[in-house]
């Protein structure tokens, strides 16, 4: 069982705290990504794992022994890099097999592993390229084989896509969770993409500022943000939010704009005068006959359509409430000129209402 757990983890680059004391368990055989904004502490959190850096504080164990102070080469783990970090001089076969080679394998050994990784990642057709006759998509597929090889207890994967355009990116995510269902590993990966993070996670892991804001699975963290910062840095479009103010037990009031009942699933939990911001995604607002009519609370807005973007078998929609810019959703749509007013639905029971001073969800 190759359990990789962090206890008050912490990593300072002098005076300044770039990982603060985080704790995180990860199951065997789970895909957990790390996922947040440029300097949350994601990669420095990936390489403290690796050995790549030293930790300041805490413990990490894999496999429940204790690897503070390992190197990489002991710690059973195999990272593939944003950089792929292919020997150029060498070709494929050579480039898969080398760290066998290094660790002194026998010829035996390293052809049935090189055959192994070839196989699962379809590389047999490349094997006496180099990497400049290679692709992107193929060189990160080399860079996933020669991790496959060494048999780890985890694979960690550091921004694996970001240098791939998008139709290679979205290949990889596919290739990428063939891969984990096929070896069943540990896998930790790293990404500032919460479509990659939605897509390929078991469990997400947030971060921001060097601290783990919500661990959950995918639709936790899109169903049930625990923050604003949740809300609107996982899913795509980010979720809506409109400043507003608790008037009665039954009320809210939106800033500047209409008065909206307060959700049933917040109501006793709000105050009157309470300052707040009414939460909702585009799913959830959207114009009448063109959407997915569930039951459930509504209230009715008739809003004026600023901007449209098609999008096939859905349009998003721009248009304003209380003054704020908020994005809606059309199934089945028809043509929407700006400057169109239409009645939309609005799913009370899908809102959430955040406290305005702390951002955080008001929830039971």
């Amino acid at each position: 069982m190759t359990e990789v757990c962090l206890s008050n983890v912490v990593k300072d680059y002098g005076k300044f705290r770039a990982v603060h004391g985080i704790d995180l368990s990860i199951q065997d055989g789970e895909f957990v990504v790390l996922v947040g904004p440029s300097g949350c502490g994601k990669s420095t959190t990936l390489r403290m794992i690796a050995g790549l850096e030293d930790i300041s504080g805490g413990e990490i164990t894999i496999g429940g022994r204790v690897v503070n102070d390992l190197p990489p080469r002991e710690r059973n783990i195999s990272m593939v890099f944003q950089n792929y970090a292919l020997y150029p001089h060498m070709t494929v076969r050579e480039n898969l097999g080398f760290s066998l080679k290094i660790a002194k394998a026998d010829a035996a050994r390293i052809g049935a592993a090189v055959k192994e990784a070839a196989e699962i990642l379809g590389l047999n057709e490349l094997m006496d390229r180099k990497p400049s006759e290679l692709s992107g998509g193929q060189r990160q597929r080399v860079a996933m084989g020669r991790a496959i090889v060494r048999h780890p207890d985890v694979f960690l994967f550091d921004e694996p896509l970001s240098n791939l355009d998008a139709k290679l990116r979205t290949q990889m995510r596919v290739e990428i969770k063939k891969l984990h269902q096929r070896v069943g590993n540990t896998i930790i990966y790293v990404t500032h993409d919460q479509v990659e993070a939605m897509t390929l996670a078991d469990r997400i892991v947030l971060m921001r500022d060097g601290h783990i804001v919500q661990v959950g699975t995918p639709l936790d963290l899109f169903n049930a943000p625990v923050s604003t910062f949740v809300a609107t840095f996982i899913g795509s479009p980010p979720m809506n939010l409109i400043d507003g103010r608790v008037t009665d037990a039954d009320t809210i009031s939106l800033a500047g704009g209409p008065a909206v009942p307060v959700p049933v699933g917040v109501r006793g939990l709000v105050k009157s005068g309470q300052k707040i911001q009414l939460g909702f995604r585009a799913d959830n607002l959207m114009p009448d006959g063109h959407s997915v009519q569930e039951g459930g609370e509504m209230t009715a807005l008739d809003l004026t359509v600023t901007l449209t973007e098609p999008l096939g078998t859905e349009t998003l929609l721009f248009t304003e409430v209380a003054g704020t810019e908020v994005q809606a959703k059309m199934l089945n749509p028809r043509p929407v000129r700006p400057g169109e007013t239409l009645k939309f639905h609005l799913m009370l029971d899908k809102c959430h209402v955040f406290d305005a001073a702390s951002s955080e969800a008001i929830r039971r």
